[in-house]
């Protein structure tokens, strides 16, 4: 590696440093973020639809925005986007298996979880650590994914610890 062009910043020597990111480098370094693990569920028509999300961030406080990040390659992809509103749901430790159910494409998912409805017919799950009930604000392009960005309009919360994933794996903050 060359001279430091930055001799304040921290540097260290056998740092791994790349100047061209291939996509796979990418997703090994961001593998090493950890994040904590949603589910996005909406309805459209008489069809519920719902996928887990780990891109996942607050907004704004004024108004309560929140973003989430749907793969375009997402079979439910159009339907989340364009829904009048949608929850999000913060899941806890003990909801592994929810993420891994809303992780599979099709609505026959909703089949093997408990469900209420919510504000824009969204399907309610079991609650985690929180829930969100957003309508929809905007959709902005993000390269291969939309970032829908909703308004806060309900919320629910307890004392659960979240559920996370971090390196390709389910972890807990405890």
């Amino acid at each position: 590696m060359g001279p430091n062009p930055n001799p304040t910043a921290n540097f260290v020597e056998d740092a791994y440093v790349s100047q061209s990111v291939s996509q796979q480098e990418f997703r090994e370094t961001l593998a090493l973020w950890p994040s904590g693990v949603t589910v996005v569920t909406a309805r459209v028509g008489d069809l519920p639809l719902g996928m887990t999300v780990s891109s996942f961030s607050s907004l704004s406080l004024d108004p309560p925005l929140i973003l989430a990040c749907i793969a375009k390659s997402a079979k439910s992809h159009d339907g989340i986007v364009r829904a009048d509103g949608f929850a999000v749901h913060v899941l806890a430790r003990d909801q592994e298996d929810i993420s891994r159910l809303f992780a599979r494409p099709g609505p026959e998912k909703f089949d093997e979880v408990p469900t209420d409805a919510g504000l824009f017919g969204a399907p309610l799950l079991p609650l985690g650590v929180a829930r969100l009930v957003c309508s929809h604000e905007a959709g902005v392009d993000g390269g291969d994914h939309t970032i829908l960005i909703g308004r806060v309009l309900e919320v629910a919360r307890t004392d659960l610890s979240p559920l996370l994933y971090w390196d390709r794996d389910y972890r807990s903050a405890t």
